[in-house]
């Protein structure tokens, strides 16, 4: 899906050298990237910051709407249609930062600049989103008509999903959501509100925001004319009550506030082109020590759960002065045959990169399953520079895909070699990219070896690659053990977000964390329930619903790597100005999904989807629709809803629903896993009935090609009437027109002007 992206973008640039702009212009027609700018990407045509494009079917509608240029008309359509990037009139980004969590509001407006006035094109918005994005709505304006997202429950869309089309809305990558806006006239100012949430980073002390806003060059407006107004405004609220240092940024903010746990910054200017950089700022507001503080905040008025919210938080410090853990740590791996090539080569880079990172006096062992399970030992290996290096050796020989994908016997044996953990801590980092039919059976049988562990239970990390594993029964293992999840949806990023999974893990500094006294409250519930460990690479943030007074005197406690115990006062203070249920909704939405999977409770599920409608955030339980709003001024009617406009006349509204495709990554796909259908991101393409009907020739040919020697061909033809021959003739004559249809529009869309 992104690739066939990528090429409509490249084919719309070509078509859009036929604009004319005149003589007043500031920039010159749109042109590819040179090569070292392709090299840089494999995509290079994946927007970088929120784009929109003009969809054309048709290469004769493309023009300058003021200025028409009468070129010679171009026959043939773009199938599929090119995507002509949009020239951009004003950008305003707005970031408000609380906790570890950015809300993101994008506002601007664009121009269909390359569309004749007197015709119409379907417009598609693309909003690429940073760390573990999620979008939370679009709204659009343009005259006369409105759009807007949301959110309804699953039941209520079935009727809608039948109908939805891949093109009207969704994901084109995990992180880059798209919208089509059907039918807007050439010439039309088009203007767009995009909201979405994502997660700061945090590296040594200090929080990172990512946010993609690097503009092309051929986004700028090519008339003089058009003032370019940049907006950008930050917030700040780190919530620790000590001072926020600002480390760096991208852009030249300026200052607009500073207090206790809080910044406030704004950029106003008129600019020649558009930012070409993502927009990027690092601060830090912790001590060198553990710290925490607690969140208590009434419950919103419309809230589907009226219990009053609680949030309590732990930094880890900028340094360390403890002993760190003794780790014992086995590696589970999948190498079923859809793990075959790259996933499989950047999974065993991974994992030996973290056996590099392991200590002296650490242990370690590698498991690998398909149908059957294979040990590089039958007991735990200490680190030793040997050790390693014949781990990595076991690990090139024995990493080869066999039929297969039997998860419980390897997860059974890997909890077995650590049961007799003493003095450290023990660790399972299970990787896989399939789904089977026992897995609810896997979380009861571990749910119990873990219960009749001892002080400190193994700590189960899951990965998850690719679409066609059950994410939330990877959440739900690792829940159960207080263990870490992190998944990737296509292979582009396998090694990266394995090694920020190990790292995560490996740094862990407190264990067995408990918040006391909050068993005195009523009703309750703390997501995740079984609190993570806390780790140097990460913050510990925890979410909570409650009834009755809370207790003013809070106390976190937990065991240090020397396994001594730990325990600091909590600072409980009141939430005014921190919208905790938006902050925390995914997270909270991800758990309970992972929870109603796995107890298959109906009630559950409606509670989903009742939040996800609230909080604006997709889940498996809700579907996403587009609203068209139009305007009609006609004279009044009697029965019907108006709004009186200023010269009297009545506005009445007509409404349309536009179904989108489901943005749940659902519960695994167990078809895929036993039929070894590689991990990746997008639906596989099914061939059309022109292929299917070319590819049924061809092989029908070549299986008569090579039954049959020319000789035998010469004598067979020799003996055919005239008019078997004429029909045969004409017979693959329209194969062979099939079979080049695609080329031929291909040129028509990518041919240079006229």
């Amino acid at each position: 899906m992104a690739e066939d992206f990528a090429r409509a973008v490249d084919d719309g640039l070509k078509l859009a050298k036929r604009i004319y702009f005149g003589k007043d212009r500031a920039v010159a027609a749109p042109r590819p990237p040179a090569p070292m700018e392709r090299s840089s990407t494999t995509q290079p045509y994946l927007p970088t910051a929120p784009m929109v494009y003009a969809v054309i079917p048709d290469p004769g509608i493309v023009d300058n709407p003021d200025l028409p240029s009468y070129q010679p008309h171009v026959h043939g359509r773009c199938d599929p249609p090119a995507l002509i990037p949009l020239q951009m009139n004003s950008i305003e980004l707005e970031v408000d930062c609380y906790l570890d969590t950015a809300l993101v509001t994008v506002t601007g407006s664009w121009r269909v600049h390359c569309v004749m006035g007197s015709k119409r094109c379907d417009c598609r918005i693309a909003i690429p989103m940073g760390e573990q994005g999620s979008i939370l709505g679009v709204e659009v304006e343009i005259p006369r008509k409105s759009y807007t997202t949301q959110l309804i429950t699953a039941e209520d869309g079935n009727e809608f999903e039948k109908t939805a089309l891949p093109e009207t809305g969704g994901f084109l990558k995990p992180n880059i959501f798209t919208l089509t806006i059907p039918q807007v006239d050439g010439g039309t100012n088009i203007s767009i509100k995009m909201t979405w949430s994502q997660k700061l980073t945090y590296n040594e002390g200090q929080f990172f925001l990512d946010i993609p806003f690097n503009f092309p060059e051929y986004v700028t407006p090519a008339v003089k004319k058009i003032s370019k107004r940049e907006k950008i405004y930050l917030s700040v609220n780190a919530g620790t009550g000590t001072e926020v240092l600002c480390k760096g940024c991208s852009h030249q903010l300026k200052e607009k506030l500073r207090s206790a746990g809080k910044l406030r910054f704004a950029y106003e200017a008129d600019v020649l082109k558009w930012s070409n950089t993502d927009f990027s700022f690092s601060y830090t507001a912790s001590s060198s020590n553990i710290v925490g503080g607690l969140f208590l905040q009434s419950a919103p008025v419309h809230d589907v759960d009226q219990r009053d919210i609680f949030s309590f938080y732990l930094f880890p410090g900028k340094q360390q002065k403890t002993k760190a853990f003794k780790r014992e740590v086995v590696f589970v791996v999948d190498i079923s045959k859809s793990m075959t090539g790259k996933p499989l080569e950047d999974v065993n880079n991974a994992i030996s990169t973290a056996l590099s990172k392991l200590n002296p006096g650490d242990s370690f062992n590698i498991i690998t399953f398909s149908d059957d399970t294979s040990l590089f030992s039958t007991s735990m290996e200490s680190v030793t520079s040997d050790a390693v290096e014949r781990g990595i050796e076991w690990m090139n020989k024995n990493f080869v895909v066999a039929d297969g994908t039997n998860m419980l016997p390897p997860l059974e044996k890997a909890v077995e070699m650590l049961s007799n953990t003493r003095g450290s801590i023990p660790m399972i980092f299970f990787v896989t990219d399939g789904s089977v039919e026992d897995e609810r059976h896997i979380c009861d049988v571990m749910k119990k070896h873990l219960a009749s562990a001892g002080s400190v239970c193994p700590r189960i990390h899951t990965f998850g690659l690719g679409i066609f594993c059950n994410h939330y029964f990877l959440q739900m293992l690792a829940n159960l053990s207080c263990g870490q999840h992190e998944s990737v949806y296509n292979t582009d990023h396998i090694e990266e977000r394995m090694d920020k999974l190990f790292t995560k893990a490996l740094s862990t500094i407190l264990v067995n964390i408990t918040i006391e006294p909050l068993q005195s409250l009523d009703e309750v519930e703390v997501y995740p329930s079984n609190i993570p460990d806390l780790t140097s690479a990460s913050p510990l943030m925890i979410y909570g619903r409650y009834r009755g007074k809370f207790p003013e005197n809070v106390i976190a406690k937990g065991l240090l790597g020397d396994l001594s115990s730990f325990s600091t006062d909590l600072t409980v203070q009141s939430a005014k100005d921190m919208p905790l249920d938006k902050v925390f909704a995914k997270n909270v939405i991800d758990l309970l999904t992972a929870e109603a999977w796995l107890s298959e409770d109906k009630q559950l599920k409606e509670k989903i989807a009742k939040l996800s409608i609230q909080t604006g955030v997709p889940s498996e339980y809700t579907r996403m629709i587009q609203l068209e709003n139009t305007e009609e001024l006609k004279p009044s009617e009697t029965g019907v809803k108006k709004k009186t406009t200023s010269n009297g006349e009545k506005q009445k509204m007509i409404s349309r629903t536009i179904p989108l495709q489901s943005l749940g990554i659902g519960f695994g796909d167990k078809t895929a896993t036993r039929e070894n259908v590689p991990p990746g991101f997008g639906e596989q393409k099914a061939p059309d009935a022109a292929e299917k009907f070319v590819k049924a020739a061809s092989s029908c040919c070549v299986s008569l090609c090579n039954k049959c020697c020319c000789m035998c061909c010469v004598q067979c033809c020799s003996k055919l009437n005239d008019q078997c021959v004429l029909v045969v003739t004409q017979l693959f004559t329209a194969i062979a027109c099939i079979a080049c249809f695609e080329c031929c529009t291909t040129v028509c869309c990518s041919g240079d002007d006229g």
